[in-house]
């Protein structure tokens, strides 16, 4: 009787199929501005695009023309140089912690606004690495590593990890808050799929300080890249810091520093 019931229920089924099409070129482009600054000693750059339709390849057509300006809360105006087409580079604007930094993009009669503080800086102090137990495989022991910083006493910090094995950058959106060890030293190591860490392995790994917005950016970047079967979100477009006229993409003001290690 399960058997018959069973074979009922999937000719039943099969009889319900109906073929359905998507339209996946039906969406108009959209305007991409990705910018930043650093503490580091500039040209700072900000890449403005559009998108192109699912069955496009990834070559992005630059938005050429713009008038680009980057203001701080000191007074300093800077007016970008387009180096190349879609690419705008500063001439003078100097990134400094805590100073507050104003994008505006005028752009084929539309305008865009970001507003981003840079973080005050927390020291890399160290990086150390740990054997991991995990299914990672590979020729030999598997590492993870560990950064080691101080998080502030002050609530509400946040970091972006940038990580590099034998010169290839691991793909992975990277991000901690302290709202698990506000104030304490990190004991949080960096777990990725894409990147194994063996014995002779040489390893970078850059920390950006960023604040909330870009946070809450690259967490939920790395939310969506973790779709697929048993795991992660519906892909969206991440919440941004561009008001005005919609964009995708993200303006920030972010602290960076490096440290590279041979894991021996």
């Amino acid at each position: 009787m399960r058997n018959i019931l069973l074979a009922l229920a999937v000719l039943t089924f099969a009889s319900c199929e109906k073929e359905i099409e998507i339209d996946l070129n039906s969406t108009d482009p959209k305007v991409v501005i990705e910018g930043n600054i650093t503490n580091n000693p500039g040209p700072h750059y900000v890449r403005i695009s559009k998108t192109v339709n699912f069955s496009e390849t990834n070559n992005y057509p630059p938005v050429t023309g713009a008038l680009v300006i980057i203001t701080d809360n000191t007074g300093v105006t800077d007016t970008l140089t387009e180096a190349t087409p879609g690419m705008y580079r500063t001439n003078k604007i100097i990134g400094t912690p805590g100073n507050t930094y104003t994008l505006t993009v005028s752009s084929e009669g539309k305008d865009y606004r970001a507003v981003s503080t840079m973080p005050q800086l927390v020291s890399l102090d160290s990086v150390r690495f740990n054997i991991f137990s995990g299914p990672l495989g590979g020729n030999g022991d598997a590492y993870t590593v560990i950064p080691v910083f101080t998080d502030p006493s002050v609530f509400g910090n946040s970091y972006r990890f940038i990580q590099t094995v034998n010169g290839e950058e691991d793909k992975s959106y990277i991000v901690f808050n302290d709202n698990v060890n506000n104030g304490s030293v990190n004991q949080r190591p960096i777990f990725s799929p894409d990147a194994e860490i063996n014995t002779g392995d040489t390893v970078s790994i850059e920390m950006r300080c960023i604040d909330n917005i870009a946070y809450t950016y690259f967490y939920t970047l790395s939310q969506i890249a973790g779709g697929g079967p048993g795991g992660g979100t519906t892909p969206s477009n991440p919440p941004n810091n561009i008001t005005g006229n919609y964009a995708l993409g993200l303006f920030t003001a972010y602290t960076s520093q490096k440290r590279t290690e041979v894991v021996k």
